[in-house]
């Protein structure tokens, strides 16, 4: 066991879908940000599918197209107040692609030099089968970084 050394983590990722087990895990991400000193980067990520089907469900008229903006406001807006309250420098993203969700995560923290990755083991009630155990599992098996999965 080295004794002289320690991992510094300057960049956190904490991926979130909005379900109560990645926002536990995004508050462990912002603990760990605060005692690090680092940057916490806060990701959502939805396959077009998926985002298309929850947002079809939001609206029964039919597949309403959000924007942006609207859609980082209603996932981040709880973070964003914890992590000013613990002064944490909090960086936003939301990534809609045709690969999943897993791969999203790991791509991501791989471009951007991500240093520790945060998730919970399970997503929202309608992603549960898809998130339960695939996105965390595929985080820690292809990460090229720490990954801890929040409980």
């Amino acid at each position: 066991m080295s004794t002289g050394t320690s991992k510094k983590f300057s960049k956190i990722l904490a991926a979130i879908d909005g379900s109560e087990p990645s926002m536990d895990a995004a508050y462990y991400a912002i603990l760990m940000a605060r005692l690090y000193n680092a940057d916490l980067i806060v990701l959502h990520s939805s396959p077009e599918k998926i985002r298309y089907e929850y947002e079809d469900k939001i609206d029964s008229g039919g597949i309403v197209e959000l924007p942006r903006q609207d859609i980082e406001e209603k996932s981040f807006s709880k973070i964003k107040e914890k992590c000013k309250e613990n002064n944490v420098n909090l960086i936003t993203e939301v990534v809609t692609s045709s690969k999943s969700v897993a791969a999203d995560i790991v791509d991501y923290a791989e471009s951007n030099v991500v240093d520790l990755i945060v998730v919970g083991t399970r997503g929202r009630s309608g992603f549960k089968k898809l998130l339960l155990g695939s996105v965390a599992s595929g985080v820690v098996t292809y990460a090229q970084c720490p990954v801890m999965v929040v409980k």
